[in-house]
């Protein structure tokens, strides 16, 4: 019979519990988050998205990819692709479907508003700072003391994104053909996303290993834990496709464009 503290007898034990010496227990899925919660980070978010488009998708990756794990990275991946395609803000875009996706309707209205609400009340403070102050030395020192610390978040957070969307060669030589164009040859934006789709709708058909969908995003996923939405999580009821949602939506989308038109015409002529 084993004496306790006996080796022999606790590895047995750790045998039949399925665990291994030093191993810890894995992660479990979270909790569903409730509409407070949500509430509390995307004006957190809202606080802190310093460093533009790039920081705050940064941001928006550690926040809820890492440590919340309210989304998987693949799916955070694959949503920031659709958003990089949209006309507008993409980081804003990013935000309001993640928080459609947790919270319908209500959801992608309070994280699109939050994302901008509390930077702007933060611009409009740090203006008139500027405005009142900025001859002074010691706040024109503090604003000169910002930029490169923001110039280094950028590039901090651009890496970071960098480094998990592109996984081979090939995708790191269309980014810096990319970046040659747009900033060499000054090639409009709309013509390099196009190129850009071009290739990759070639690259599938000659190397679909390389140019797989999701092959790249797939590599990238780095261990944190199973998360509420997962890559195997089916979408949510409302964000399934229906005809009949699609036309209202669009029937509401219209109207309110109308009538912001009619008062702008209204008050300007």
């Amino acid at each position: 019979m084993s004496a306790p503290g006996d080796p022999a007898r606790e590895a047995g034990e750790r045998r039949r519990e399925g665990s291994a010496p030093g191993a810890t227990r894995a992660p479990s899925r979270p909790a569903a988050v409730g509409f407070g919660e949500a509430f509390r980070f995307w004006l957190k978010l809202g606080l802190i998205s310093f460093g533009g488009p790039a920081g705050q998708i940064a941001i928006m990756h550690a926040e809820l990819v890492e440590k919340r794990r309210w989304i998987s990275e693949r799916r955070f991946l694959h949503a920031l692709n659709y958003c990089m395609l949209l006309p507008g803000p993409e980081a804003q875009q990013l935000a309001t479907y993640i928080g459609w996706l947790l919270h319908r309707t209500w959801g992608g209205i309070v994280a699109g508003s939050l994302f901008v609400l509390p930077s702007l009340a933060l611009l409009i403070a740090l203006s008139w700072v500027y405005v009142r102050f900025g001859d002074l030395p010691v706040v024109a020192g503090i604003f000169y003391g910002i930029k490169p610390a923001v110039t280094a978040l950028v590039l901090h957070a651009a890496h970071r994104i960098g480094t998990r969307a592109l996984k081979n060669r090939w995708m790191w030589a269309i980014a810096a053909a990319a970046f040659i164009a747009i900033f060499a040859f000054d090639v409009p934006f709309p013509a390099i996303v196009g190129a850009a789709a071009l290739i990759g709708w070639l690259g599938s058909r000659r190397a679909p290993q390389v140019f797989a969908l999701g092959g790249g995003h797939g590599a990238a996923s780095a261990s944190y834990g199973p998360a509420l939405i997962d890559d195997d999580t089916p979408p949510p009821p409302h964000a399934r496709y229906s005809r009949a949602h699609l036309l209202r939506v669009l029937a509401v989308g219209a109207a309110l464009w109308l009538a912001a038109m009619g008062v702008l015409i209204a008050a300007q002529g």
